[in-house]
């Protein structure tokens, strides 16, 4: 990943920490996450979220959109 998309997936996080991120936004995060691959070097509560969101159909394992947040 390079670190012009690098640091706008970080601040993306710090909201998603912070609580600033709608369900919207939570699930574009973690679609992205998964998408290029960064959810595996995070801790194990994003990588169980990601699966929540993939077993719940909201994403699939690739990270694409599959339906929209609640």
């Amino acid at each position: 990943m390079s670190k012009e998309n690098f640091y706008p997936v970080v601040d993306k996080i710090i909201a998603y920490e912070s609580g600033e991120l709608n369900a919207e936004n939570v699930l574009e995060l973690f679609s992205e996450l998964v998408k290029n691959g960064m959810i595996y070097s995070l801790q194990g509560s994003y990588q169980r979220q990601a699966q929540g969101l993939i077993e719940a159909g909201y994403i699939d394992d690739k990270g694409n959109i599959l339906k929209p947040a609640i």
